[in-house]
C-alpha cells in the first residue's frame, strides 16, 4: 500500500468493513488461525523516566512503587508452564535497580527450569548489555517508539533521544532478538500522515512483532486533560499493520480491552494473533498504572486463563501449540 493509500483508509469517514475483512484474510493466509498466548510479568513499576502520557514516569508521586523479588518472577514463570503458555514477557518501567546482570541472572533461571521462550520489555540499554541479556537466555526484547513523527516523540519523551531509540532497535536486531516495537494511535497532535509514516516503518524495520494501542489519558500525567484515542482508529491501524507486514506478530492489546469491552475480540478479527493475559501477582498490578481503568487486574491467573480460552471459542480460534517465534526467521 501507498502512505495515501493508508492514510485514506485510516480516515473515520470511510466504511472499515472492507479493510478489516481484507486484514482478516491477509492473517488467515500468513499467521493461520491460532492465537499466541504470551503470559505477562509486571516486575516493575519504578521508572527513571517521564514521559508525558505514562502513569508510572518518574515524578508521579501517586504511585505505589515496587519490585518483585526474583523468586516471585520465577514463581510467575511457574505459572505460565502450569497454564500451557510457552512464551513469558517481564516487563518494567527503566528501573536502575534492574540492571543487565540482575535481568540476566533471573532470565537464565527462568530457562534453566523452563523451556519458556522469554520476551523482555526494559527499555533502553547500550549495546553490550543487550548483548548480555541475549547471551542469558532471552529470545525477544520489545522496544516501542511509540510515534515515528520526530516532533511529536519530543513533546511526549522530554529525556528521551529520537535517534537513541532507533539505535536501540538496530543493536537489539545486532544481538539476535527477535524485536518487537508498536505505538498509541490517537496521541494528541497525531496526524494520519505520521500514523501512515508508522506503518511503513514497521516494514522497514522488518519488525517480528508490533504492538498497537490507543492512547488513553492518564489524569495524573501532563497529558492528563487530553482526548483519548478511539478504538476504530486502533483497529484500522492494526489491520493496515497486518496487510503490509503480513507475517509479523500482532498482539490485541489490553488497552483496546480496557476501552471496549469487545475490543481484544474486535482486534482479533481484523488481523491480531496474539494475547497477553496477566500472570502477575495481583497485589501488585493496580500500580502498574500506564492508565487508568486497566482491566484484568483482579483475576488470578487462571481466570485469566480461562477467560482467554472463552473469548477464543467465542471466535472460534484456539490456542497456538508452538512458542510463536518470529515467522520472519523461523518459519515457525
Amino acid at each position: 500500500m501507498t502512505k495515501e493509500e493508508i492514510i485514506a483508509a485510516l480516515s473515520p469517514d470511510t466504511d472499515p468493513a472492507q479493510l478489516f475483512a481484507l486484514a482478516d484474510q491477509v492473517r488467515r493466509e500468513y499467521v493461520g488461525e491460532d492465537v499466541h498466548l504470551r503470559g505477562l510479568i509486571e516486575f516493575s513499576n519504578h521508572c527513571r523516566r517521564r514521559c508525558y502520557y505514562c502513569g508510572i514516569r518518574a515524578g508521579n508521586a501517586k504511585v505505589r512503587r515496587y519490585r518483585l523479588t526474583p523468586d516471585q518472577i520465577l514463581y510467575g514463570a511457574r505459572s505460565a508452564v502450569s497454564l500451557n503458555y510457552k512464551t513469558i514477557v517481564m516487563q518494567s518501567g527503566e528501573d536502575p535497580a534492574w540492571g543487565p546482570k540482575e535481568l540476566a541472572a533471573i532470565v537464565e533461571k527462568v530457562k534453566k527450569e523452563t523451556a519458556l521462550a522469554i520476551t523482555l520489555s526494559v527499555g533502553e540499554h547500550s549495546k553490550e548489555d543487550y548483548r548480555t541479556l541475549r547471551a542469558a537466555g532471552a529470545d525477544r526484547f520489545l522496544l516501542r517508539f511509540e510515534t515515528s513523527d520526530r516532533r511529536l516523540f519530543s513533546m511526549l519523551k522530554p529525556d528521551s533521544n529520537y535517534d537513541q531509540r532507533f539505535r536501540c532497535l538496530a543493536w537489539l536486531k545486532e544481538a539476535g532478538f527477535q524485536v518487537g516495537s508498536g505505538v498509541m494511535a490517537g496521541l494528541p497532535g497525531q496526524t494520519s500522515e505520521s500514523m501512515a509514516d508508522d506503518i511503513l516503518l514497521f516494514k522497514q524495520l522488518e519488525l517480528d512483532m508490533v504492538g498497537i494501542g490507543p492512547f488513553i489519558a492518564n489524569p495524573d500525567t501532563p497529558l492528563g486533560g487530553a482526548p483519548g484515542g478511539t478504538l476504530d482508529t486502533a483497529l484500522r491501524m492494526v489491520a493496515l499493520t497486518r496487510i503490509v507486514t503480513k507475517n509479523t506478530h500482532i498482539p490485541a492489546t489490553t488497552a483496546m480491552g480496557t476501552i471496549d469491552a469487545q475490543g481484544r475480540q474486535k482486534a482479533l478479527k481484523c488481523g491480531a494473533n496474539v494475547l497477553m493475559p496477566n500472570i502477575s501477582p495481583t497485589e501488585y498490578r493496580t500500580d502498574y498504572s500506564l492508565y487508568p481503568g486497566k482491566i484484568c487486574v483482579n483475576e488470578q491467573p487462571e481466570q485469566c486463563g480461562a477467560c482467554v480460552d472463552a473469548m477464543l471459542a467465542g471466535l472460534g480460534r484456539k490456542r497456538a501449540e508452538g512458542f510463536g517465534h518470529s515467522l520472519k526467521t523461523s518459519g515457525e
